[in-house]
């Protein structure tokens, strides 16, 4: 892993925009994965800012919380519409997302890794990192080679869904692609903020290699980039 440390998250966004538009330019790629939630949303708006040629590209999106109405502007879905597809000028049609629906999570997050296969992998993928360790809805537990599935999810991640929609949801329940998906990925982009982030990423640079911290799994991996600001990195 390379890793790099600012003194805020504004720095450590302003470097890892450099790095991503570098990546999204590369030629070749084609095929990115983004997280959702408040870490990267910053990084998106930059990204945008730019005005960069990425109408070529297909986002995909990473996760998605399950039981909240598909037209809730805060779901995974139609943050990464409007946060970074829209504003980078990506077609509609290139934006891939998960069903918030119960009924409909599982096939749906099934599809969308088989969409990723068939288009070549990914590319970029660029992630949060949870209290707990986790990628994705990936909660501690989660096997390397773990596929797209419905997962119930930890406490600590229960809360954070809760102050994230302000108590109107508390998503109990998340759909996601599996670790399998994520490490494949060619390029990875790792952001995490704040003090509330310093013992998961101490065990995910420190720790065992191992399901017990699923970001952990990223140790070895050829190409991550962790962007880190004094809290996090403390």
């Amino acid at each position: 892993m390379k890793i790099s440390i600012h003194p805020d998250a504004g720095a450590a966004n302003a470097a890892a925009a450099d790095l991503l538009a570098t990546w999204l330019t590369t030629p070749g790629v084609r095929n990115v994965m983004l997280a959702a939630g408040n870490t990267p949303l910053e990084l998106y708006r930059l990204i945008g800012e730019q005005k960069l040629p990425l109408a070529h590209l297909n986002v995909f999106a990473l996760d998605e919380y399950v039981g909240v109405p598909s037209d809730e502007p805060r779901n995974c879905a139609n943050l990464i519409r409007r946060a970074a597809a829209e504003p980078w000028g990506v077609l509609p049609n290139h934006c891939f997302t998960v069903s918030s629906l119960e009924g409909e999570a599982l096939a749906s997050v099934q599809r969308h890794e088989q969409r990723i296969a068939d288009a070549g992998g990914l590319d970029v993928i660029v992630l949060g990192l949870g209290q707990n360790g986790h990628l994705g809805f990936n909660e501690p537990g989660s096997a390397e080679d773990s596929a797209a599935r419905v997962l119930d999810l930890d406490a600590v991640s229960i809360e954070a869904n809760r102050k994230w929609f302000n108590g109107d949801y508390a998503p109990a329940r998340g759909v996601t692609v599996g670790m399998k998906t994520i490490l494949s990925a060619r390029r990875v982009l790792l952001l995490a903020y704040g003090k509330h982030k310093t013992a998961a990423v101490n065990e995910m640079l420190c720790g065992p290699r191992g399901a017990q911290c699923p970001a952990s799994l990223l140790q070895g991996h050829d190409s991550v980039h962790v962007f880190l600001d004094e809290a996090a990195a403390a």
